[in-house]
């Protein structure tokens, strides 16, 4: 596991509060089958109508839900006959995915899924996040570690360093930088949308961190450059004699000019 983390750059705790979501799936309420369109990525609730295996020009497990109001295909390239044994005629099932048009209507093409008594579960009461992932480790695995990083940070256990002042905070509206962090990857059900979910403060507080530290690290680069005097050269001598010697042309006045500016 810590060589897979590694692969994302992820070595401490603070590299995995840090690793912010690309996206959020919005998974605290259920799209009736009948509203959803084209496009549309939803969490739908229903019953399994029937499954079986199509024989085209790929082999594929088709299962047809429905909840009253329409029907959806769910299609599984990659299934084991244990799965397709679960998705039985009558199973409450609850998938999440994006509707796709497909040859029966619309469809969702290896959707998460949950079966039983799980699918007719509570909602979740925040917006899922999507992470950037690696071979080997997925959403699931991601989040749980980050549910886990954000329950030490409430702890105590684990800690952030807020740089920024408190005056400066205040100055600029500032969140503190826990409190950003935590939203990021937990926002609220009530940021329904989930193209923009964080909170103005909270999106500027982690951009205002990042443009400083990008703005401090050129200036400590540039103070850095400033401190190492140029070498000393040697007066003109026998090699540069030698070099005007061994042109085939001679300098003009700018050219001469230009040598002595450098020399000095």
């Amino acid at each position: 596991m810590a060589a897979r983390l590694a692969r994302l750059g992820l070595h401490t705790l603070q590299d995995l509060l840090f690793h912010l979501p690309l996206r959020y799936e919005d998974r605290t309420r259920v799209v009736p089958l009948g509203s959803l369109r084209p496009g549309q990525w939803a969490l739908v609730r229903g019953e399994v109508e029937l499954a079986q295996v199509h024989f085209g020009r790929r082999r594929a497990l088709l299962c047809r839900i429905a909840d009253g109001s329409g029907g959806l295909t769910l299609r599984f390239f990659h299934f084991s006959r244990q799965q397709q044994e679960g998705l039985r005629r009558g199973t409450p099932i609850e998938c999440c995915g994006e509707a796709r048009p497909g040859p029966a209507g619309l469809e969702m093409v290896h959707p998460e899924y949950r079966l039983g008594s799980a699918a007719s579960g509570p909602t979740a009461d925040a917006l899922t996040p999507v992470y950037p992932v690696t071979e080997g480790l997925g959403q699931a695995t991601l989040r749980r570690l980050v549910d886990l990083a954000l329950a030490w940070l409430e702890q105590g256990r684990a800690t952030l360093t807020d740089w920024l002042p408190g005056p400066m905070r205040a100055q600029h509206a500032l969140p503190a930088l826990a409190d950003a962090v935590r939203a990021s990857h937990r926002p609220p059900a009530a940021a329904q949308s989930a193209g923009a979910v964080l909170a103005e403060p909270l999106r500027r507080r982690l951009a205002f961190e990042e443009l400083l530290a990008h703005h401090l690290g050129l200036r400590r680069l540039r103070e850095r450059l400033q401190q190492h005097a140029a070498p000393p050269l040697a007066p003109p001598g026998k090699l540069r004699a030698a070099l005007l010697a061994g042109l085939p042309f001679r300098l003009t006045a700018a050219q001469q000019r230009g040598g002595d500016e450098i020399a000095a």
